[in-house]
């Protein structure tokens, strides 16, 4: 890394306490009980049992478990960082081996660089940084010098959703992109690279002036190269990361202007729209943020219905943001525990076990593949709720979710994990090729070992995450 580096520094141990029961657990519907444990007896010879006794110390607070946590961490950080770099510039995307995924894999997609990759890169490796690994470094410094100089638009400003080797593939510029531009400069920033301050002060200009709408308290989605507006969409998705990239940039700035928007979006995303929908948490929406029932956009970042991961995942940063915040917005916590179990209730298949993608608007399976990232999503949710509300039922949860990971989405033949599974359990692809992202399963490794006041760089950078 070029210039001066923040030193890594030793982290204290930080030990979470879990409250036990004090009366004995119900067992959930379909279970059985066996003295005080739980033991799942529907569809055994499919679904991974959660084991769960009234004395059982939460994982999350075991050294054990937080070395396991680690160890996966460790994993993926290998498998990621073998191959990924691309001499010319940005990351590469990996096949199912951890090789450059080959020109022609991704049926009628033009060979590029995604902003999305290209920033997750740069946060996941600043993280590995904070914690110590050697080489991080070079990947980050690789991704910064793209994003200045391969993604941002000297001309007009902001930032390309995907670059190619002679042009852009895609010269929009996007809110859901932009939000990721933030949280690799905030990450970057914690972890002390010298040109992360630059990437900061830029994205933040452009956020500021070109997507950011007061009078709804969020940013609109999407516009031409030249700023020019092309369709009447707003989507909670990218407001969601967003809010996580705000929270970073809090974090690594003091700006409390970060931390009012994260709470506006949330406020208007959650509070209302989710509150207002049973807590199956709407998608998208016109321009006057009013719902958009019909709507049916990209199978991957836009698909008709609803989306359970996207719950689980504004169930921890709502909790995270009421942190933030110090506690004072009082109807988050609530609302975080109301959009976990309507995930739960809703998007787990209770058969075989995993998230499906999508729901109807009842509430019934419309997409009914398990995709990873809602399991990492619905982790980093359980451990965030069972460190601040300690009901067993978080724990269980904390369980179940890594049980049915740990044994269909870890790939221990050839490393990381597999983005998608039939309704046979067995890796399929499309949307997803290959092994696309480090990001979503990396924060679900390491979300368990930090406080819920900050993120895994904050943490990190401030010495509050248990490492052993």
């Amino acid at each position: 890394m070029r210039g001066g580096r923040s030193r890594w520094r030793t982290s204290n141990l930080f030990n979470r306490r879990y409250r036990h029961a004090t009366a004995r657990i119900n067992a959930p519907d379909g279970w059985r009980t066996v003295g005080r444990t739980h033991i799942n007896r529907r569809r055994l010879e499919h679904s991974p049992v959660t084991i769960l006794t009234s004395t059982s110390p939460a994982w999350a607070s075991l050294a054990s478990h937080r070395s396991w946590l680690l160890r996966q961490a460790d994993d993926l950080f290998a498998f990621f960082e073998k191959a990924s770099i691309n001499p010319l510039g940005g990351f590469h995307d990996l096949d199912s081996q951890g090789r450059p995924l080959a020109p022609g894999a991704v049926p009628g997609a033009r060979p590029g660089r995604a902003l999305h990759v290209t920033t997750r890169m740069v946060h996941c490796f600043a993280i590995a940084h904070l914690l110590g690994r050697p080489g991080a470094d070079a990947l980050i410094d690789h991704g910064m010098e793209f994003l200045w100089n391969g993604h941002r638009d000297s001309v007009h400003g902001g930032y390309f959703w995907g670059v190619g080797y002679d042009a852009p593939t895609d010269d929009t510029k996007q809110a859901y992109g932009h939000a990721f531009v933030l949280l690799a400069a905030s990450s970057a920033k914690l972890a002390g690279h010298p040109d992360a301050d630059r990437l900061l002060t830029d994205v933040s200009t452009i956020l500021d002036e070109r997507f950011w709408e007061e009078e709804h308290g969020a940013v609109a989605e999407e516009f031409t190269r030249d700023w020019r507006s092309f369709d009447q969409y707003r989507g909670q998705n990218s407001n969601m990361h967003l809010t996580e990239a705000l929270m970073a940039a809090f974090e690594a700035t003091g700006d409390s202007q970060y931390l009012r928007r994260a709470e506006r979006i949330a406020d208007l995303i959650v509070r209302r729209h989710a509150a207002a929908n049973d807590w199956r948490l709407p998608e998208h929406f016109r321009t006057d943020w009013s719902l958009d029932r019909d709507y049916s956009g990209s199978p991957m970042f836009r698909p008709y219905g609803t989306t359970p991961g996207h719950w689980l995942e504004w169930a921890r940063l709502l909790l995270q943001l009421w942190e933030m915040g110090g506690r004072k917005v009082d109807w988050m916590p609530g609302a975080a525990s109301s959009l976990f179990r309507q995930a739960v209730a809703d998007g787990w298949d209770a058969k075989t076990g995993g998230f499906y993608y999508t729901l109807e608007w009842d509430g019934s399976p419309r997409i009914r593949e398990r995709y990873w990232w809602p399991c990492c999503e619905g982790i980093g949710a359980a451990a965030f709720l069972n460190a601040t509300d300690g009901d067993p039922f978080y724990e269980e949860w904390y369980r179940r979710i890594w049980n049915f990971s740990a044994t269909r989405l870890i790939d221990r033949e050839h490393g990381g994990w597999h983005p998608q599974l039939g309704e046979d359990m067995q890796p399929t692809v499309n949307p997803f090729f290959g092994k696309p992202d480090l990001y979503h399963a990396l924060q679900a490794c390491l979300i368990p070992l930090v406080p819920t006041t900050g993120s895994i760089a904050g943490g990190l950078a401030q010495g509050r995450i248990a490492l052993g």
